[in-house]
């Protein structure tokens, strides 16, 4: 991802929140495409994944000043 850690957690805010309203769709009988459900937990997983990815690369990043030090 391009974005910054603020962008990537409004992305994820985003994400949860069109995934809540389609499941409240699909509970009302409203939600014509299905498929965007899963969609959307793809993409909460892939922002998810990026997150983890660099908070990861951060405590490395972390780890090896401390031994260089």
């Amino acid at each position: 991802h391009d974005l910054g850690d603020a962008q990537l957690l409004d992305e994820l805010s985003a994400a949860k929140q069109a995934l809540f309203e389609d499941r409240f769709a699909l509970a009302t009988g409203a939600l014509e495409n299905t498929a965007r459900l899963a969609q959307s937990k793809r993409r909460i997983a892939r922002i998810n994944t990026e997150l983890r990815e660099r908070e990861i690369a951060a405590a490395e990043a972390a780890g090896e000043t401390e031994r260089t030090a």
